[in-house]
């Protein structure tokens, strides 16, 4: 069942789920907490069909979990174990903002996302360069799967493992893909009047459903017993 959010839950999701991993988890409570979080994101990726990148988080951050305890259980030293164990705590101290963060950028329409902003009264400087910012990722992604493609065509695999040959024929086109991408952002938005004097009027209209109160009931709880147990108790 596809579950569609109003923008102003997402944006919440995000700033509750980044103070949350912003405080390092200490006790059996904090963990679930932080798993709980963490699997929400994911199931919404799935209502949303999207299985690849909710199977492809589950998977990284279950095996990063289960290599972070395994580490700190043993009793070895060593550099190798000091670095899979550093790598392996940091994917899972931040994989939920990344993942909660995807999932925003990936089912929000940028006019739905305009529109909540404009709703929310923030300024056009700054709802604009976020509103850039979600349509250009998405679209250097595009840009660098097309040109791996140009290059298996002609044969090309990474240039028989010459760096420079690789840098030559996949990142520099992939530059100047950006440089052209930004540009033609930079027009449209003047072509759709952004910035202008007048105030901008939006064909979409945001409603708060019962999910959307539901999960931002669920994220402020989240939080307040994280700080609680983190800080008080």
């Amino acid at each position: 069942m596809e579950i569609r959010l109003d923008p102003r839950t997402k944006l919440y999701m995000v700033l509750a789920v980044s103070a949350i991993v912003m405080m390092s988890a200490t006790t059996t409570l904090l963990w679930i907490v932080r798993i709980i979080v963490t699997m929400i994101p994911i199931t919404l990726l799935i209502a949303e069909k999207r299985y690849a990148s909710a199977l492809r988080f589950f998977v990284l951050y279950v095996v990063a979990m289960i290599l972070t305890f395994y580490f700190l259980s043993i009793d070895s030293t060593g550099m190798i174990k000091a670095l899979l164990t550093g790598y392996c705590g940091i994917v899972v101290q931040f994989m939920p903002a990344m993942i909660t963060a995807w999932y925003v950028v990936r089912t929000t329409r940028i006019d739905e996302f305009m529109s909540a902003m404009q709703k929310m009264h923030v300024p056009d400087c700054i709802t604009i360069s976020l509103a850039v910012v979600m349509r250009f990722f998405p679209t250097i992604k595009e840009e660098y799967a097309s040109i791996s493609d140009a290059m298996k065509m002609r044969e090309i695999s990474l240039a028989e493992g010459n760096i420079m040959k690789m840098l030559e024929y996949r990142m520099i086109p992939l530059l100047f893909s950006c440089v052209n991408i930004g540009d033609e952002m930079s027009a449209a938005a003047i072509t759709r009047g952004l910035g202008g004097e007048v105030k901008r009027t939006s064909v979409v209209e945001l409603r708060m459903s019962a999910a959307d109160y539901i999960l931002i009931i669920g994220f402020t709880v989240a939080t307040i017993v994280f700080v609680f147990f983190k800080y008080v108790k």
